[in-house]
């Protein structure tokens, strides 16, 4: 709606006629502009305009325009975005074509009944604001308003953000499986195989920036790692579990004082026991006998050797097992860690407050 001193007219002169109407190429309208518009949209051709006694011309033609807007995708789907719409003359300065607001700003900041929902976008605000722009070839008055919108992250929560949420706690849980049977490793396996193909198919509901990384793409590549060391942590337990039992018996005793005097106590024992059945055994005079006696005392050697290699599993056993809870509670930490700190940081960039 513009004022055009050159069509006024008294009414009382012209029958009471107030208003009429006129084609819009047949006279003068302003050069307004959207600084943002980048491609031509699709509106109907109303050619009528109206003017009424006191020059104020009213355009009630819609516009669909297509416009840039910067948009910050680090805390998608979380974020919010502030699309500018600047309206401004190109050839006319502030003193022959001055802009104002017709409403207030509080209205208009507060007024969503013109925004279509979508689905996706919720309208904040819309606040607006006017400004003289000088620059070289002189000064420009300008009107610019700010539609504040917000997306609604449940479609994105619970197709891709909570699908990779349990695959992580499932990936937790497979570490109550026992560090020395086969099946974690392809438990873990598959789980990373699944994720990374959940991944793959959810490329394309992602933003694409190269500007800056999502925290999404972030959270994608943070997960990805985890399972990766958890699948390494285990491998790694595993083969411990499976190291030489004589060489490792052998570095664990020589660093465990307890472990050599319990074995310096089994040798004597096993010293005085020889030694009473030699002289056992030096008694009888029958060929016969002194063989079963060798028989005898071959079968208790080898089962007490037999105890000390299944004595020596069952503590190099508990060590891995111990081995494999400091591993899992070192990746629970890290991962407890994680969670909190891109929580705060989603919280951190979605919170926002409606200017004034």
């Amino acid at each position: 709606m513009w004022k055009d001193e050159f069509l006024a007219w008294n009414s009382s002169q012209f029958d009471g006629i107030g208003e009429i109407s006129l084609p819009l190429n047949a006279i003068w309208f302003p050069d307004i502009v959207i600084n943002e518009f980048v491609e031509d949209g699709k509106s109907p051709d109303l050619p009528y305009v109206y003017v009424n006694s006191s020059g104020t011309i009213r355009n009630y033609k819609p516009m669909q325009v297509v416009s840039a807007c910067s948009l910050e995708t680090y805390a998608f789907p979380f974020d919010i975005q502030n699309c500018s719409l600047t309206f401004s003359s190109c050839l006319h300065t502030v003193n022959d074509l001055n802009l104002s607001i017709w409403r207030s700003y509080e209205e208009i900041s507060n007024d969503k009944s013109i925004f279509l929902d979508d689905g996706e976008w919720e309208l904040l605000s819309v606040p607006s604001n006017y400004e003289i722009l000088h620059t070289h070839g002189g000064s420009f008055a300008q009107v610019q308003f700010n539609l504040v919108i917000r997306r609604r992250p449940l479609l994105y929560i619970v197709g891709i953000l909570l699908p990779s949420i349990l695959l992580m706690i499932v990936d937790l849980m497979s570490f109550y499986l026992p560090p020395d049977s086969g099946t974690r490793i392809m438990f873990k396996t598959s789980i990373l195989v699944g994720y990374t193909v959940f991944r793959v198919n959810m490329a394309d509901e992602l933003p694409a920036t190269t500007l800056s990384v999502p925290l999404i793409g972030v959270f994608f590549v943070v997960c990805m790692i985890l399972m990766v060391l958890s699948l390494g942590k285990s491998i790694v337990v595993i083969k411990f579990l499976h190291i030489d039992k004589e060489a490792s018996g052998d570095l664990l005793i020589s660093r465990c004082p307890m472990m050599r005097r319990s074995n310096h106590y089994d040798e004597n024992t096993e010293d005085n026991s020889m030694g009473s059945t030699n002289d056992t055994a030096a008694i009888p005079d029958d060929p016969l006998m002194e063989q079963i006696l060798q028989e005898v005392t071959s079968i208790r050697s080898y089962v007490q050797e037999m105890e000390s290699e299944e004595t020596w599993h069952s503590q190099w056993l508990n060590l891995c097992y111990k081995l494999d809870g400091l591993m899992f509670k070192a990746y629970l930490l890290l991962f407890a860690t994680y969670a909190a700190t891109l929580t705060f940081l989603w919280w951190a960039w979605s919170s926002y407050s409606v200017p004034t």
